[in-house]
């Protein structure tokens, strides 16, 4: 995902105080152990969730509560004309236990 230039502290600050509806979204579709992190020098951020579900988890974007925060974060970051944050998946190319 891309923040718009100068919008890192206004994003952090609206993921402090992240409502209790969308902590309860992420858990209750199977959300865990959730980090996201930022580059300063290029704006993109990298996003880190375990989830115990793909399809459970994908279902989720459709729900309501989910659909309001993109809407709320669409300001400060790169999204699609639906609001969805402009994401890309990455490639595993090592893992460790």
């Amino acid at each position: 995902m891309k923040l718009y230039p100068g919008r890192a502290a206004e994003y952090e600050k609206r993921h402090n105080a992240l409502w209790p509806e969308m902590k309860e979204l992420i858990h209750t579709c199977g959300g865990r152990n959730y980090s996201i992190f930022f580059d300063p020098e290029t704006d993109v951020l990298f996003g880190y969730i375990e989830i115990e579900d793909e399809k459970r988890w994908e279902e989720s974007a459709n729900t309501v509560i989910n659909r309001k925060w993109w809407d709320y974060m669409a300001d400060i970051m790169e999204t699609y004309p639906d609001n969805s944050p402009v994401s890309k998946d990455l490639e595993l190319v090592f893992h460790l236990e």
